[in-house]
């Protein structure tokens, strides 16, 4: 199988076959991200991606692959067309496959029409990974998103109402000081809207190369303190409704908040007042990171 450059893929998919069927990002602008910038986006031939999962089949057992992601950022990008090829032989070659992957960010997954995603479920597509990261429109235009509330919600809707599952990622802090409130409470107005299977919890660090962490280094964007995510990531929790499950599974968060909705609501809230209760000293420290992971 043939890999160009870093290869990316969600904690949720250690045990998936990775296909990379596109590299790097279409949009690739994100202020806060540093994943895709060595990388020069394209979609790979689809003759070559066909060969590769021909070559994956031989390398693991297709009676026991369970799971494949196809890689990297927004493969939903693809004309749905490709991807179907690309589905067909996926499924001729895994055929006890359970889930099949991929990452989409809003404004891609709203240019396919509901017959298309529809068409895309029917052929394997079981669920997409998509960096929401904030439904506020002036910290998404900020940070250069590409996408804001109104295709947040449109692009999710098409894919959940397709009947695939829907993995939304919500960036806790990204709003910094100045944007927390709006940022918690529009955040929690689209996954309402949405109402994905998964809520994934990721705290923001800024990273090296990036437009915010130079901010971040120049002293023009403050962080917040664990007590101030934590306060943030309560408002959000407190507003949420609908019957998804809520995830915080990534080393940076403060603390451990998951649970389904809405039963579980009470539990993550009481969660996140233990961690507010400790002190400071008790968190890591917050600031640069080498790794977006």
């Amino acid at each position: 199988m043939h890999y160009e450059g870093v290869v990316y893929r969600p904690p949720s998919e250690g045990d998936s076959v990775i296909i990379q069927a596109t590299v790097g990002c279409p949009h690739n602008r994100c202020a806060f991200c540093g994943m895709y910038k060595a990388k020069r986006f394209r979609i790979r031939k689809v003759e070559d991606i066909l060969r590769d999962i021909e070559e994956a089949g031989r390398m693991y057992d297709p009676e026991r692959t369970r799971s494949l992601f196809l890689a990297d950022g927004n493969t939903a990008v693809m004309r749905t067309e490709q991807l179907l090829r690309v589905l067909e032989k996926i499924r001729e070659t895994f055929p006890a496959l359970q889930r099949v992957t991929s990452y989409g960010a809003s404004q891609y997954l709203a240019l396919k029409s509901p017959e298309e995603w529809r068409a895309l479920r029917e052929a394997g597509l079981t669920r997409i990974h998509c960096g929401m990261e904030s439904g506020h429109d002036p910290l998404l235009q900020k940070v250069r998103k590409g996408a804001g509330m109104e295709e947040h919600i449109r692009g999710g809707q098409r894919v959940r109402e397709a009947g695939i599952e829907l993995s939304l990622y919500y960036l806790a802090g990204l709003g910094g000081e100045a944007m927390w409130e709006g940022h918690a409470l529009d955040s929690a107005a689209v996954v309402n809207a949405v109402d994905p299977d998964f809520l994934r919890i990721r705290t923001f660090s800024p990273m090296p190369g990036t437009e915010l962490g130079e901010d971040y280094l120049r002293g023009e964007f403050p962080l917040q303190t664990p007590h101030g995510v934590l306060r943030e990531l309560r408002l959000l929790v407190e507003r949420l409704e609908g019957s998804g499950l809520v995830y915080s599974d990534h080393w940076l968060n403060f603390a451990n908040v998951h649970g389904r909705l809405p039963g579980d609501k009470p539990r993550m809230l009481e969660a996140i007042d233990q961690a507010l209760a400790l002190p400071l000293e008790a968190f890591r420290p917050v600031g640069m990171i080498s790794d977006g992971l």
